[in-house]
């Protein structure tokens, strides 16, 4: 018989197609126990049947479980090895360039990459995709609405170019907007892109098992283009790339490798 928790993922997997037992159970079943807890809700029966019929405990749930932290050239070094090595290694491949930021939760990445595209490489042709299972952030996203705390690793002269002040906040520019599209999408359960040069994803796999990294990386690999590159986060270093398809080019980037 399923414990209240295990029944709780299944009843969560049925309404939204968020596999909860593909993450890492201790942190987790720890984190909604604290929801649930601060709600109201004694078992998680009780609170499923709760978020099932309010949408504002439904969109806190899905908020909660989706860690949605993130700021403007986050870990500014790894940008610039974006900058001065891996987009011009793989602009050399195709007329456009297909960049997909997975996991993007508030858009501060996609926007980012945007901002560096448009500033140093004005020239290139480029489709940017940005997705996330989290239907709230993603509308956030497309606001483009941000306090000044995300903008702290941006140099003072691109907040100046790309932002424009919004009372306490700072919107993005109309024409880094225009550049992003954003999508619904579960990296566990949807069909990935193909033939995408640059894949962003990080500080997102930390939180899945390791069974549910290994479909994740073998789906990004597949969905690499030839010599296509993977930038993951300061705490997802690959330890075997190469049963992956593929193989270290810098720290915290991984190109496909062409079998």
């Amino acid at each position: 018989m399923l414990d209240d928790y295990h029944l709780f993922t299944e009843k969560v997997y049925t309404k939204l197609g968020i596999d909860l037992q593909q993450y890492k159970e201790a942190q987790m079943k720890r984190r909604l126990t604290s929801l649930r807890e601060k709600r109201g809700y004694q078992d998680f029966i009780t609170y499923f049947n709760a978020i099932n019929k309010d949408i504002d405990l439904l969109h806190e749930f899905v908020d909660r479980i989706t860690i949605n932290v993130s700021e403007f050239y986050r870990n500014p070094k790894r940008w610039d090895v974006l900058k001065d090595i891996i987009i011009p290694l793989i602009k050399t491949n195709t007329k456009e360039l297909s960049i997909w930021s997975a996991a993007c939760s508030t858009g501060e990445e996609p926007y980012s990459i945007a901002i560096l595209l448009k500033e140093h490489f004005p020239d290139v042709k480029t489709k940017i995709l940005a997705t996330d299972i989290d239907e709230k952030v993603l509308e956030k996203a497309k606001q483009g609405l941000y306090l000044e705390q995300a903008l702290k690793e941006l140099p003072a002269n691109l907040k100046a170019k790309y932002f424009n002040r919004n009372g306490s906040q700072f919107e993005v520019d109309s024409a880094i907007k225009s550049k992003v599209t954003f999508k619904k999408h579960n990296l566990l359960e949807d069909t990935y892109p193909t033939q995408v040069d640059l894949i962003i994803c990080r500080n997102v796999l930390i939180y899945f098992t390791d069974q549910a990294k290994d479909k994740i990386y073998n789906n990004f690999s597949s969905s690499l283009s030839n010599n296509g590159v993977l930038f993951v986060g300061s705490t997802e270093q690959i330890f075997s790339p190469n049963k992956y398809g593929i193989k270290l080019l810098d720290t915290f980037f991984y190109q496909k490798t062409n079998q």
